[in-house]
């Protein structure tokens, strides 16, 4: 990988991981477009970034994590469906992450679920409260199993899953923030064991990933900063369409022969 795909990849997880439109969606197109050779180290890459991301969650809501200890033991409670259908289904997954048909439609189906979203929720929020309790979290959890489709998004299956539980806008987004640090942090961990010797080949891959997860950090210091406000004040409509426009581009290309593959 060259510096310069380094940090666009690292701007795009850290733009998109809090942003309901997929992260790992934009991440596997943006490789395609810039036909990214999709080796073994830059698959780790595109998955260990994801801790700079989830370190701008802990240092933006440290309050939040040192509070309670049972703060934890409801982000456990989140992380359980998602940790053990994701052992269970993890070859299935690993074939669907290299399909860019897949992406494309489930951004597409995603974006007109999302543009329905304000209207169906609107007047069932409770009202606002800091605190999630465990049979809300597991069922969040749950629901954010369905992003190991890629295009999914994990942050768009998070936040509706608190918006089916009567949670505002404002606590189903930061839920879904709190619980992309045990998910994101078991699969960086995970990427890291396996791939050990692979990133101490050299001194670049260590430099990489450092410039990496220190670009995502900051970008999504950035957007989490920004996110609830425009959620609270725009709702999901825009993003709905992005996704649509996003997605049926990309079914049209690949309908009109556009070889839109994976570089292996």
């Amino acid at each position: 990988m060259s510096i310069l795909e380094v940090i666009i990849l690292a701007i795009v997880e850290g733009i998109t991981e809090f942003l309901p439109i997929s992260s790992t969606g934009h991440m596997i197109l943006v490789s395609t477009l810039m036909g990214i050779q999709q080796d073994p180290f830059v698959k780790v890459f595109e998955v260990c970034i994801q801790l700079g991301a989830i370190l701008a969650v802990v240092v933006l809501y440290f309050q939040r994590f040192v509070k309670s200890f049972d703060f934890y033991k409801v982000l456990i409670a989140g992380f359980i469906p998602t940790g053990i259908l994701g052992l269970l289904l993890k070859k299935r997954i690993d074939a669907l992450l290299e399909n860019v048909e897949v992406v494309a439609a489930s951004l597409l189906i995603g974006g007109i679920i999302l543009v329905f979203v304000d209207r169906l929720f609107s007047s069932d929020e409770k009202d606002d409260k800091e605190e999630v309790d465990y049979k809300t979290a597991f069922w969040i959890g749950l629901i954010q199993s369905i992003a190991m489709i890629p295009g999914v998004s994990r942050s768009a299956a998070t936040i509706l899953g608190g918006l089916t539980q009567k949670l505002t806008r404002k606590t189903a987004a930061e839920f879904s923030f709190f619980l992309a640090v045990p998910t994101m942090f078991a699969a960086t961990c995970k990427s890291l064991i396996d791939q050990r010797e692979l990133i101490a080949e050299s001194s670049d891959k260590i430099g990489h990933l450092l410039l990496g997860n220190a670009i995502a950090f900051v970008v999504a210091w950035i957007v989490m900063k920004g996110f609830v406000s425009f959620l609270n004040r725009n709702g999901f409509r825009i993003f709905g369409y992005y996704r649509i426009i996003l997605g049926g581009t990309i079914l049209i290309l690949l309908y009109m022969g556009v070889p839109l593959k994976i570089v292996d």
